[in-house]
């Protein structure tokens, strides 16, 4: 069994790259949107380190498609460079794609930063995405979790909060969810009024 190490910054792009250049030389290629805390270390947002990148869709021609499961050639691939790094064999995987079902933001491509390693292409979620996200994971799992101290480190402001507070709300319409939502706000300082 492989231990799921953390990695920092440098440790998810040196796997990035190891996996970019595995598929090329097996002729392979992959082009995906990723979120959660693998993206913002590697869009500079966070040092925390992480056990994993979220793909929340996969990409061709300008068109998102559901990341779960991976192609099976990505796959073996994540599998085989989370062997030789020493990393979850899932390092790298489709957790977060029903997201993508449910709805991302409005402009989420055009505001995600492309990266490109050999044959692996990463489009990284922007920051008002990632305020959206874990604005919407901290409600889920409370005022103590690491999305809230994520969201928090991203700055947000009321209208970035407001706005993603709306896109939280068509994902759980929900009256529990509602109130879990108003409380986070508050906590961050948006007031019912606000």
């Amino acid at each position: 069994m492989y231990s799921a190490r953390l990695v920092d910054e440098h440790g998810l792009l040196d796997a990035l790259e190891a996996l970019g250049d595995l598929l090329e030389s097996r002729n392979e290629n992959a082009d995906l949107a990723v979120i959660g805390g693998g993206a913002l270390l590697l869009a500079g947002f966070i040092e925390r380190p992480t056990r994993d990148l979220d793909a929340v869709a996969l990409h061709s021609e300008g068109h998102l498609t559901s990341a779960h499961p991976l192609p099976e050639s990505l796959q073996r691939a994540v599998h085989d460079v989370g062997r030789a790094y020493g990393l979850a064999l899932n390092w790298l995987n489709g957790g977060p794609t029903d997201l993508l079902r449910m709805g991302l933001p409005t402009g989420f491509l055009e505001r995600a930063t492309k990266l490109q390693f050999s044959a692996l292409v990463v489009r990284v979620a922007g920051r008002l995405d990632q305020i959206h996200f874990k604005l919407y994971a901290a409600v889920d799992q409370g005022p103590r979790s690491k999305h809230m101290q994520d969201l928090k480190r991203l700055e947000p402001t009321a209208s970035e909060l407001t706005s993603a507070a709306a896109w939280c709300q068509t994902h759980d319409p929900s009256e529990g969810f509602a109130a879990m939502l108003k409380q986070t706000l508050e906590a961050l300082g948006i007031s019912r009024d606000g």
